[in-house]
């Protein structure tokens, strides 16, 4: 990621995060739609994870500077994973609903070098958390 995609991302977090609940669940909504198979992972009762997205995304945003620093946690939650029955093609759905989460949120402010850069942050932390997974249970993945 260049220095200018990590300002983009974290400029635009900024624009997004004081509506965390609404964000949250247009995120979840989209990705339930788009992959009715992964809502069996979640609980019936969404509210505590709600919360648990944004705050992921929040550190992880947060964190974009110093990659290194948060790697070890963006690893753990990969493997954490496995235990939810995530795969491959459940990482791209979550992708996919993420941007359009995004693309709502921020309307014109959603431009295409803002798209690319929030890809390329997702891409690179799917990375770390399948490249995990693969580690600890080669399978899973």
């Amino acid at each position: 990621m260049t220095p200018e995609q990590i300002t983009l991302v974290q400029t635009t977090w900024k624009q997004v995060a004081p509506n965390a609940e609404q964000v949250a669940q247009l995120f979840y909504g989209r990705l339930f739609d788009s992959a009715p198979e992964v809502r069996r992972m979640f609980p019936a009762d969404m509210a505590e994870q709600r919360t648990k997205l944004m705050q992921m995304l929040g550190v992880a945003v947060a964190g974009l500077t110093r990659l290194d620093e948060i790697v070890p946690a963006v690893e753990a939650l990969g493997v954490r994973h496995i235990d939810y029955g995530a795969v491959g093609e459940h990482y791209d759905a979550v992708g996919a609903a993420l941007l359009w989460t995004l693309r709502q949120g921020l309307g014109e402010g959603f431009t295409p070098e803002v798209e690319e850069a929030w890809a390329e942050t997702y891409q690179t932390l799917a990375a770390v958390m399948q490249q995990a997974a693969t580690t600890a249970a080669p399978t899973a993945v």
